[in-house]
């Protein structure tokens, strides 16, 4: 059974349609309250039946909070579609090109974006959330450590990622704010194929990037293989795929306050961040 996890006001819940289910109270208190717990017990997610439980409330009456709120691990990927390199003029990478977002950057799915300076981006990711840890994951198996996926952005300050050589790609993807995700952490057995994903960013309602994860240089069991071939991953770890092109910095429009992110993966649904001065 399929399923899609929410994080409401600190507290786990199963979404259905436009409806919530509190995990613990349609779990019978077998699942607790904390979305993190329930992350690393998703395979337990799969057998609650819904039907015929009272709903606890609406998803429109509410606000979402980031599906996987405390992550220990928040890995980042960049130059993972040919077309952003391409857009870059840098080169195919030939092993992946890793680096770290610090997990307290990690925000709501709705969360204002706090612009700092002129020179910040948006990058609409698939983010892969890891469900069953584990070292030396074999790519054949990488799917069944993931709990499920969700949208996310990559907003980078462009200056300070820029002001070093070798650039800050972990710090200049850090500021606060600056990695909303959400609305759901959803199954992957809720995709027909999920290797390939429809992703799309609008901002203030004009398409900026669309594509699907079928272009990635480095799919989702190639990236969990190299990853936990090189340190222990965890449940709650995620893992932001890389974005396709038309980002600000290459096509002049980065983002200034009063702008409206809209970044769509299709299956998981929209985040929609306002920029705000910082």
């Amino acid at each position: 059974m399929t399923f899609q996890l929410a994080n409401i006001a600190g507290r786990a819940a199963l979404v259905s349609g436009a409806d919530y289910y509190d995990l613990a109270e349609a779990s019978k208190n077998t699942l607790g309250p904390d979305p993190m717990a329930a992350v690393a017990r998703f395979e337990e997610l799969h057998a609650i039946d819904l039907n015929g439980l009272k709903r606890t409330g609406s998803v429109e009456d509410v606000t979402l909070d980031a599906p996987v709120p405390r992550p220990k691990n928040c890995f980042g990927i960049g130059l993972n579609y040919r077309s952003h390199v391409t857009e870059a003029s840098m080169e195919v990478p030939t092993t992946p090109v890793v680096f770290t977002k610090f997990p307290s950057c990690i925000s709501a799915p709705n969360s204002d974006v706090e612009v700092v300076g002129a020179a910040i981006d948006y990058e609409a990711e698939l983010v892969v959330v890891i469900g069953k840890g584990g070292r030396s994951i074999a790519a054949k198996d990488a799917w069944s450590h993931v709990a499920g996926l969700t949208a996310g952005q990559d907003i980078s300050d462009r200056e300070l990622q820029f002001a070093a050589n070798p650039p800050h790609f972990d710090l200049g993807k850090s500021r606060d704010t600056y990695g909303p995700i959400g609305p759901f952490l959803v199954s992957t057995d809720s995709f027909a194929n999920p290797d390939d994903i429809a992703l799309e960013c609008r901002v203030n309602g004009e398409v900026r990037q669309s594509a699907t994860t079928a272009q990635l240089i480095f799919d989702v069991p190639f990236l969990v293989e190299y990853l936990s071939g090189i340190l222990t991953l965890s449940p709650g770890d995620l893992i932001f795929t890389g974005t396709p092109e038309g980002v600000g910095i290459t096509t002049g429009g980065l983002l200034k306050p009063d702008d409206v992110i809209e970044t769509t993966i299709a299956g998981i649904g929209t985040l929609k961040n306002r920029c705000v001065q910082s």
